[in-house]
């Protein structure tokens, strides 16, 4: 079938939906489907791009929230040449643009929240959930609404979804998220990291990725950090993302502060074989979110044996206790701190342990190569609201029969 993902852009260092639809691109082309992308990038950017679907670009949008007078008709041109519509991310035009051009054609589709529904954004910003209520009831809520399907990426973020807004009814639905392996040598590309970053060869590291951003509680690591793992000289703390909101300056300033400036190594946004290798070369992943739908960055450090320290503010945490996969605390200082006290605590066979269980973790619930099926079912029964829809066996494998499902071209 046809598959149409809707989307703001497909930036990578947008964070979890860009990179969460790349994967779900390998996942479609194996099930035999053909994927397409529309999103508020710029033609220009969307032509040059490397992503793995033919991406068009109906920008750019203005502002945050993306705004572009190429979306509507676009859609209304374009809309019925697809069989499933997907939209990911609610806040922006993109979802509104869609949804206008799906109405009346039959076409199902759904909707991918990305953890935007989360209450956290409800208590901590009072200002913006004014605006987004009125929002909410003005279209969004119809959106979803009219959606045959509102996805989630786990049991948490679907309970925390129903306590954000009033006159929430849409169809719920749990679909296993997670991404793929390293695909390189890791050994090769540790020794690849650390020649990049000669600093920190010999040491023990504890990395963070992911975008510098208040919600991920960055300037919480930096403290806990600074009170613990950094007493002892073998430590030294990796962050490693985008500076998107001109953050780190000030985060640099508290690591001075501290007096753990040197202790700290900034790399920037790391992908490829960098981002797998700074996995290999590290001993903690440590992720003291806010708020965190699913984390893909999460998988990706379980998929590279790499023992993780979370918040319980990131969605899939109770996942991670129940495989022995790392540590879990309060996003707090006190929280973060005890988590990191707690890890430094541990013996080399205690770590070495953790490690096993947390490829274990990676294979048993993130590993794609598992999910797809999950995802691929998915497809399926959303396509059963369309017209041309022709049922057909059950989806065995990805990678067995490709002609699972067929449309009568009307």
């Amino acid at each position: 079938m046809k598959i149409l993902h809707v989307i703001p852009t497909v930036n990578p260092g947008s964070g979890g939906p860009a990179e969460g639809l790349r994967q779900l691109c390998a996942i479609y082309k194996m099930g035999g489907h053909e994927i397409e992308v529309a999103s508020l990038d710029s033609p220009e950017y969307a032509q040059k791009c490397d992503f793995p679907a033919k991406v068009f670009g109906l920008g750019p949008g203005w502002g945050i929230y993306g705004f572009s007078l190429h979306a509507n008709p676009w859609f209304k041109a374009n809309i019925r040449r697809y069989d499933v519509v997907f939209i990911n991310c609610i806040w922006q035009y993109n979802a509104v643009a869609a949804y206008r051009g799906l109405r009346g054609t039959g076409i199902p589709y759904a909707v991918f929240t990305h953890g935007m529904l989360d209450p956290y954004f409800k208590r901590n910003f009072p200002l913006k959930h004014v605006k987004k209520t009125i929002y909410w009831h003005y279209i969004l809520r119809r959106i979803l609404h009219d959606a045959n399907m509102v996805l989630f990426t786990c049991e948490e973020e679907k309970i925390l979804a129903r306590q954000s807004f009033s006159r929430y009814q849409v169809h719920e639905t749990v679909v296993p998220y997670g991404t793929f392996g390293p695909n390189c040598d890791t050994a090769a590309a540790a020794e690849e990291f650390l020649a990049r970053w000669p600093n920190l060869r010999g040491k023990r590291l504890a990395i963070s990725m992911g975008r510098i951003h208040p919600k991920k509680a960055v300037d919480i690591l930096i403290e806990a950090f600074a009170g613990t793992l950094a007493k002892d000289y073998a430590w030294n703390l990796v962050i490693a993302g985008p500076d998107e909101i001109g953050w780190k300056k000030d985060l640099e300033a508290l690591a001075v502060r501290l007096g753990i400036a040197d202790r700290i190594t900034w790399t920037g946004m790391l992908k490829g074989k960098l981002k797998w290798g700074a996995f290999a070369a590290s001993e903690v992943f440590v992720l003291p979110s806010h708020q965190e739908n699913f984390g893909i960055v999460v998988a990706e450090a379980l998929a590279c044996s790499l023992p993780v320290i979370l918040s319980e503010k990131v969605n899939i945490w109770r996942e991670i206790v129940s495989c022995w996969a790392g540590l879990v605390g309060q996003d707090t200082l006190d929280g973060t701190a005890g988590s990191l006290r707690r890890w430094s605590e541990l013996t080399v066979e205690e770590i070495e342990g953790v490690r096993i269980r947390s490829r274990k973790c990676f294979d048993e619930l993130f590993n794609f190569n598992v999910t797809s099926r999950k995802v691929l079912e998915n497809v399926e029964h959303v396509a059963k609201g369309n017209p041309r829809y022709v049922p057909s066996a059950p989806v065995d494998s990805i990678l067995g029969n490709r002609r699972r499902s067929g449309f009568k071209r009307l």
